[in-house]
């Protein structure tokens, strides 16, 4: 199935709205019940170490589908990202479907 990186950067300001959410997001992104598999995520820091945004790399059929899981996230629904981008993703380096594989 393929890979796509989600980048996401939060509004202005939104940084109390986030964190009440936080938990709520947190835990959607380990459910494994949805059609988008969250394989790596994390905030995206500033230089002050302040969370202002959201950097994923899921496993999904397609960009569409990342979407639609995108579009339900609790940061989403509570207007706290001001942009969502989904971008295939061809996993090289330390992809989790290498492991076990010898290397010559």
């Amino acid at each position: 199935m393929p890979h796509f990186v989600v980048y996401a950067l939060d509004k202005p300001n939104r940084e109390a709205t986030r964190l009440e959410h936080r938990p709520a997001h947190r835990a959607r992104l380990r459910d494994h019940e949805h059609i988008v598999s969250v394989q790596v995520g994390g905030p995206l820091l500033d230089v002050d170490g302040r969370m202002i945004g959201s950097l994923l790399i899921v496993e999904a059929a397609s960009a569409a589908a990342v979407e639609s899981f995108m579009a339900g996230d609790p940061y989403q629904l509570a207007d706290v990202y001001a942009s969502v981008r989904v971008h295939p993703f061809n996993w090289g380096l330390g992809n989790p479907a290498d492991e076990g594989v010898a290397r010559g």
